[in-house]
């Protein structure tokens, strides 16, 4: 029933990376790679062809793109990419040089790692245990008789549900924690691939009931094809009488409900919810937090709802409930069925890993070939132990210097938001208070926590990764649940230090970067300032801006979700943001224009890239005050500055992924985070001489700065 989550609310750089892409190996003799020059940008993949005005992403970019494709074993490929499969093989030394260790010789922890990654790494054991692993699990879902027994079922760490739970700070209340509840259950990613009746969607739902079909001959039921398709049609039914639209699921005020014990428990009175917080031990709480409750007519007053909107809202937990206690045990039964195999496949036999391969990336995502084994190694070490791993990361590869120089540009974008809020026209000083006073509590945190994580009681065997899998789920969720009635830990982190992104936390006002990140093309001790601050400084800039974007900014400095806005500043704010997301929804790069950015979708990255470039422009102006900025290359520093952000998202995508990316991803694809920013910027024009001829203008009435 645990639910693994980044935070309740919390804003990632780029949750949406393909499985990335770096440095060559001798399994990896395509594998692209990146210069970035003597000073951070390498010019020679400036095109000579392409205006900047016109497309200033492919200008930046393009050369690099048509000398790289894609490899075989990638939905997307660039910057992000790259630099988290330089992660993947930095932690692979790590992992080399303990599995060279005698094992006598290996510490208690060092051992946990070896056997977890071996085990992952050892197909022919998992081919030759066949379904064994798995049969005990699989005979206790068959051996569920009632819902109740079911439910029990559920809640243990391991075993799938259609209701997830996990136990976080609570949104409007952070000085403690409670437990949120929501309902899910659908096995394509989102709701409108069971809604799509285009060509493209039809296929995509042929294919997944073609995998359901497999799935359900492999588990033993005798007509295959007539239980995949009750299966199917069961999460069809959340996909349209439970599930929310994804545009609705981000507004905050719609997503929080606290109900007590008595409440929850008085949504339904057939399905068994005392069993289902008993079995995964939330019945020792005071408050649930739900995360999908329909709104009350009031609400739905108060919050301006259109009807458009209210469209998009399903009948969500309460639904959920009601559509669980009717629906036939054997269904329910063969659907967690189904997707305990599908979630296992990568440690059940070859069938089952290449079947699931077959739909969730070839034919949702367009991508050829399986990924290396030992690459996915590391990745499932990584879920299991991946604070062990990140502290010898961390000792290799993030220098203190790197620490040091990020401090300083912290503090360089906190006094560029604090100088841009002073200055602000459409926002009253009682607001600008509010606001500065959130600025001045942000917590940034950088490179790694300083008391990782030791995973005591985890225990790993050699011989089985299923397993292993099922002891990480039962230590992660009695970990999650441990948080109840305890203080709140402002010390925990929900990335690893080799991870390739960050994040901002609304419920406790933190920015969060982790070491992984803190390299070329984002970072570099080496690298032109210019460089260095429209690269990393933007990254930086665009997690605070997540504080201050449609949906962050509704907590205030103590990181509690309410209201400190006046209704004029409100109002303005949200005009603005109504203005960037008709911005967005004018990119449409497929299916002959039919398939768009959704700039409501986006908003809140869009105005977290708008606001975090603004701010490390005026970062990046005050650290060169008074300095004679050179011209390198014939670049002056704007048009470096500049040029560093276009890198960063440097990228291509297959087709199909790109599309995903549009329907589902609340990111707008690379090209728009660059060209859809730097229009809005009059001084991206005057550092390329952008004139009303160029493809990309705007006039200066239609330019939206936000912070």
């Amino acid at each position: 029933m645990i639910r693994t989550m980044l935070a309740a609310g919390a804003s990632a750089l780029a949750l949406t990376l393909a499985a990335p892409v770096a440095a060559q190996s001798e399994t990896d003799a395509e594998t692209p790679t990146m210069s970035f020059g003597e000073w951070g940008f390498d010019t020679r993949y400036l095109s000579e062809e392409i205006d900047p005005g016109d497309d200033f992403f492919a200008y930046a970019n393009q050369k690099w793109i048509d000398e790289n494709p894609l490899p075989a074993d990638k939905a997307r490929f660039g910057a992000f990419d790259l630099l988290a499969e330089k992660s993947t093989f930095d932690v692979k030394a790590v992992v080399d040089e303990l599995t060279g260790k005698p094992v006598a010789e290996l510490t208690a922890d060092e051992k946990r790692i070896v056997d977890a990654y071996n085990a992952f790494l050892d197909t022919d054991a998992i081919e030759a245990a066949g379904l064994a692993p798995a049969q005990p699990y699989l005979d206790a879902i068959r051996g569920a008789g009632t819902l109740s027994e079911l439910v029990t079922l559920w809640g243990t760490p391991g075993y799938p549900s259609p209701i997830g739970g996990f136990v976080n700070v609570d949104a409007k209340e952070p000085s403690r924690y409670s437990v949120y509840i929501g309902s899910g259950g659908l096995g394509m990613p989102d709701r409108e691939y069971y809604l799509d009746e285009t060509e493209k969607g039809l296929s995509i739902r042929k294919a997944y009931q073609e995998y359901l079909t497999f799935l359900m001959g492999e588990a033993g039921y005798s007509d295959a094809a007539a239980m995949a398709q009750k299966v199917y049609d069961l999460e069809d039914s959340f996909a349209r009488e439970i599930a929310w639209d994804r545009t609705v699921r981000r507004n905050r005020d719609l997503t929080y409900t606290a109900l007590t014990p008595e409440e929850l428990q008085g949504l339904s009175e057939t399905f068994p919810v005392a069993a289902m917080l008993a079995s995964a031990g939330f019945d020792s709480t005071d408050r649930y937090v739900v995360g999908d409750m329909p709104p009350s007519a009031e609400l739905i007053t108060e919050l301006g709802l259109s009807e458009d909107v209210t469209a998009k809202i399903g009948g969500g937990t309460p639904a959920m409930f009601e559509l669980l206690a009717n629906t036939d045990m054997e269904v329910l039964r063969a659907w967690t069925i189904k997707n305990f195999l599908s979630n296992n496949a990568a440690v059940l036999p070859s069938r089952f890993d290449k079947a699931s391969f077959a739909f969730y990336s070839t034919a949702l995502r367009g991508v050829p070939e399986q990924r290396d084994r030992w690459k996915r190694a590391v990745d499932a070490t990584e879920g299991m132990l991946g604070e062990l791993l990140g502290a010898s990361y961390v000792e290799r590869y993030f220098p203190p210097d790197s620490k040091a120089a990020m401090d300083e540009l912290v503090a360089n974008l906190r006094v560029s938001l604090a100088e841009s809020l002073a200055e602000i026209d459409w926002m009253t000083e009682a607001t600008k208070a509010e606001a500065m006073a959130k600025l001045d509590s942000f917590d940034p945190k950088i490179g790694y926590r300083d008391n990782l994580e030791t995973y005591q009681g985890l225990s790993i065997t050699a011989s089985s990764p299923l397993a292993n899998s099922m002891a990480s789920a039962k230590w992660a969720q009695e970990d999650n649940i441990a948080k109840l009635g305890g203080p709140i830990d402002r010390t925990e982190w929900f990335m690893l230090p080799q991870t390739v992104n960050a994040y901002y936390n609304p419920t406790k006002n933190e920015i969060v970067f982790p070491a992984g990140i803190l390299q070329q093309p984002f970072f570099g001790k080496d690298a032109d300032l210019a460089v260095n601050y429209g690269a990393i400084g933007g990254v930086i800039g665009h997690e605070i801006g997540h504080g201050f974007d449609d949906q962050g900014s509704k907590s205030d400095a103590s990181g509690a979700l309410r209201n400190w806005w006046t209704d004029e500043d409100r109002t303005n704010f949200d005009k603005l943001g109504d203005r960037l997301v008709a911005q967005y929804n004018q990119f449409c790069p497929l299916d002959d224009g039919e398939t768009c950015v959704n700039g409501r979708l986006a908003l809140g990255e869009n105005i977290g890239d708008l606001g975090g470039l603004s701010m490390a422009y005026r970062a990046y102006k005050l650290a060169t005050e008074g300095k004679e900025l050179p011209v390198i290359d014939g670049l002056t520093g704007d048009q470096r500055f500049f040029l560093a952000w276009a890198q960063v998202w440097r990228s291509e995508y297959r087709e199909d992924a790109l599309r995903s990316q549009l329907r589902n991803g609340p990111h707008s694809p690379a090209k728009y985070r660059t060209n859809g920013i730097v229009r809005n910027f009059d001084e991206w024009y005057e550092a390329f001489g952008i004139t009303e001829d160029d493809e990309l203008y705007l006039p200066p009435e239609e330019r939206i700065r936000i912070w």
